[in-house]
């Protein structure tokens, strides 16, 4: 049974806080995709981490960080029902949805 595969290239870029984060899609399936982070912070992917492995529908949750300098991390989600953008979307608003109600 084949995998149909997204193109590769850039999927997202946006302005945070801290500067500028690129998302990279490097592959993707029907239940699976792995991107590669440019510019994060370990602020913005830990409770993304912890979001996706709540997830009762996502299989496995990877976050590749190896030496800083020499290589961009990876995000790789697999799921088990589902599309694997839509997990991933859905742990991002949660997190919005939770910082917004944070008061300083």
């Amino acid at each position: 049974m084949g995998c149909r595969r997204a193109p590769v290239g850039k999927i997202y870029r946006k302005d945070d806080i801290q500067g500028n984060m690129e998302l990279h899609l490097v592959e993707k399936t029907s239940d699976s995709i792995t991107i590669k982070i440019k510019d994060t912070d370990t602020t913005l992917i830990t409770p993304l981490l912890d979001r996706l492995n709540a997830d009762k529908n996502v299989k496995i949750v990877r976050y590749v960080d190896k030496h800083p300098e020499l290589e961009q991390p990876v995000l790789i989600v697999q799921t088990i029902k589902g599309k694997p953008e839509d997990a991933i979307k859905k742990a991002a608003t949660s997190i919005a949805e939770y910082f917004s109600t944070v008061k300083a």
